[in-house]
C-alpha cells in the first residue's frame, strides 16, 4: 500500500509532498474525511492532521456526503467533482465515497499542530546553486 500525501498549511499557504509506505500508509486505510491523524505516526513529531479529501487511481475525487470505499454515479449541481458551469442544473457524476481504500492513491490532508521541525528540510548550498542556474538557462 502506498498513499500520496499532500499536507496543507493554512498558515503559509504552501503545499508540501510526502510519500508513505507499508507500515506509514496502514494509518490511514479504513479513516474517513474529517477524521484527525497524529504526525508520530507517519515520522513527523508533534503534527496533527485532518483528512480533507484525495482521489483514486483514475483520478476521481473523494467526496464527504457519499458513504463508503467505493465509486459510485450520483447526482449533483456543486461542490467537490464538479465544475459550475451549469447554471444550477444537476448532473450525473462519478465520484469515490468518503472512506480511505487501497484504491485511493492520492491523500489531501490539513495541518491543525504544528511540530517543532519543519516540513521540508533546508536545501545544502550546492543543491540551491544548482537550483538556479537550471532556472537561468
Amino acid at each position: 500500500m502506498e498513499y500520496k500525501l499532500n499536507l496543507g498549511d493554512p498558515k503559509t499557504g504552501k503545499t508540501h509532498k510526502k510519500d508513505v509506505k507499508d507500515v506509514e500508509a496502514k494509518v490511514f486505510f479504513g479513516k474517513k474525511m474529517g477524521d484527525k491523524i497524529e504526525g508520530d505516526k507517519m515520522g513527523l513529531e508533534g503534527y496533527e492532521f485532518e483528512i480533507m479529501g484525495g482521489s483514486d487511481y483514475c483520478g476521481f475525487p473523494m467526496r464527504k456526503d457519499v458513504v463508503g470505499g467505493t465509486r459510485r454515479r450520483i447526482l449533483i449541481t456543486k461542490g467537490t467533482g464538479n465544475r459550475d458551469n451549469w447554471g444550477g442544473r444537476r448532473r450525473r457524476r462519478t465520484v469515490v465515497g468518503n472512506m480511505i481504500s487501497d484504491k485511493i492513491t492520492q491523500i489531501n490532508l490539513k495541518i491543525l499542530k504544528h511540530g517543532k521541525a519543519p516540513l521540508e528540510a533546508p536545501k545544502a548550498e550546492g543543491e540551491a546553486l544548482a537550483e538556479g542556474k537550471e532556472k537561468k538557462a
